[in-house]
């Protein structure tokens, strides 16, 4: 499964404004509003929540990956965030992030969960790939990115 399967133009928040880390991932969650992978949202934003409070996932380099396992999820869903302004998501270099890309996995599926949690991680240790997504002009652009970069690493 790549990433650029999981992702569309509705799973995209395009120069959004978040006040702060909790209001990012609550409204990330909430654009899943009528996601048929989604059964209980309020179980997904407790679950993503509940996994920020063990260490934050802001892991550096203006980039956070927030993401949970849950029963309130029947499979894998993925949502990228591009802010407008930056926020402070408590990352590990002090800085603040730009770039926000969500994973919900269904509680079982724990080594898919990890498997892409690492495709995420190696795409966005590329610092032209991340900087081509912060100056991207459109949701069409990010999914063009995403696709190409994945390509390169996943075939």
């Amino acid at each position: 499964m790549k990433l650029s399967e999981l992702l569309n133009e509705d799973r995209i928040l395009f120069d959004i404004k978040f006040e702060n880390k909790e209001d990012a991932i609550t409204k990330m969650v909430n654009s899943l509003s009528g996601d048929p992978l989604i059964k209980d949202l309020e179980e997904v934003k407790q679950a993503v929540l509940e996994r920020e409070k063990i260490m934050s996932t802001g892991v550096g380099n203006g980039f956070a990956i927030p993401h949970a396992k849950t029963k309130g999820a029947d499979g894998f869903i993925a949502i990228l965030a591009k802010l407008s302004e930056p926020i402070d998501f408590d990352s590990h270099d002090g800085k603040p992030v730009n770039i926000i890309f969500m994973l919900i996995g269904k509680e079982t599926m724990v080594s898919e969960h990890i498997k892409m949690l690492s495709r995420i991680s190696r795409l966005m240790n590329n610092d032209e790939f991340r900087q081509n997504l912060i100056n991207a002009s459109s949701k069409e652009e990010i999914l063009s990115l995403l696709e190409t970069e994945e390509n390169k690493y996943f075939g």
